[in-house]
């Protein structure tokens, strides 16, 4: 009978201890996602990584996997509301079947630079969208940078009709579909790790993207030409689940949005340094050639592609269209 209770204390101990050890393990966040740690978004995984287990230490624990290694940027978004990573940071383009609302960011020629993105992305307008999702289990916590968008091709692009008939390579966005449309060109709906492949096996003549996603995946390697359009914005929100993220124990909620506040910071000044290094250094691949347009040119694409705007206002909504190009002011 002693041997039989000190044997059920001895379990019941052990028991206690392996559910103390579990209670204290750290929270762990998974962060996919499609890039190179070398672009923006890859610097800016790493740093939050860096800081969270700094900061948090014994609390919180952050794998990142980049590069589709874990889900490729087809996958990301369901892997995130099934739980299965906490942390993505998809392109503004991915968001059309969760809120039309975002499809503003990719309208064509909306922002003049990087700053009036600043500027409309920390407007009352721009905050709004970042908790527009939340009915669908997706909060947003931060606009990331990457940058605004050249045309690249096998061959020169300098006015709208060297364009057509060209198969271009788009992420799965309507507006990007059409802005394509608009100059006779074909869209080819493509993941991000089979871009390069495409291009070099002739299944998409071009692409667009700013330098740091160009070099970092070696499309300047199978591109002749890049044309300096600044037609587009490609940017990123960083997500999480919802409810992951309200779940979360205050303190350390709390410190994470100190992070990410730190972290996006450091992303978005770093962002625009990074693509022009990254330009750089294609020109001295001297692989590829840049090409530069005249005002009179850049606006030849302008208008060529703003009647886009007209054509997803009612989707998006006349007075957001209105508070993002006012940014511009």
């Amino acid at each position: 009978m002693f041997k039989q209770t000190a044997m059920a204390l001895a379990c019941a101990l052990s028991l206690g201890i392996s559910s103390l050890a579990q209670a204290a393990d750290p929270i762990v966040i998974k962060f996919s996602h499609v890039v190179a740690d070398s672009t923006p978004k890859g610097q800016g995984a790493l740093m939050f990584k860096k800081l969270a287990e700094e900061r948090l230490p014994g609390k919180v624990k952050v794998e990142v996997y980049p590069n589709s290694s874990l889900f490729g940027d087809g996958k990301e978004m369901e892997a995130l509301l099934l739980g299965d990573v906490q942390l993505i940071a998809p392109s503004l383009a991915k968001f059309e079947q969760y809120t039309k609302q975002l499809q503003v960011f990719d309208l064509p020629f909306l922002f003049n630079d990087m700053a009036a993105v600043d500027r409309f992305q920390h407007s009352p307008e721009g905050q709004k969208l970042l908790t527009s999702m939340e009915s669908k289990g997706i909060t947003g916590l931060a606009y990331w940078h990457n940058g605004l968008k050249q045309l690249s091709a096998n061959k020169p692009l300098r006015e709208p009709k060297d364009a057509r008939g060209l198969k271009f390579r788009v992420q799965a966005s309507a507006v990007l579909e059409e802005q394509f449309k608009a100059v006779r060109a074909n869209p080819r709906k493509m993941s991000f790790a089979e871009v390069y492949q495409g291009l070099q096996t002739g299944v998409v003549n071009g692409a667009e993207n700013p330098y740091s996603n160009i070099y970092s995946q070696k499309m300047h390697e199978v591109q002749k030409y890049i044309t300096e359009s600044n037609h587009g914005l490609l940017d990123y929100m960083l997500i999480t689940n919802t409810k992951f993220w309200n779940g979360l124990p205050e303190d350390v909620r709390s410190e994470l949005g100190k992070i990410m506040v730190e972290v996006t910071a450091e992303v978005n000044k770093q962002a625009d340094a990074l693509n022009q290094g990254d330009k750089q250094r294609i020109l001295d691949a001297k692989t590829t050639e840049i090409i530069s347009l005249t005002p009179e040119q850049r606006n030849e694409w302008r208008e060529a592609m703003k009647p886009v705007w007209k054509k997803f206002e009612g989707e998006i909504g006349p007075d957001l269209i209105k508070a993002a190009e006012a940014a511009n002011q």
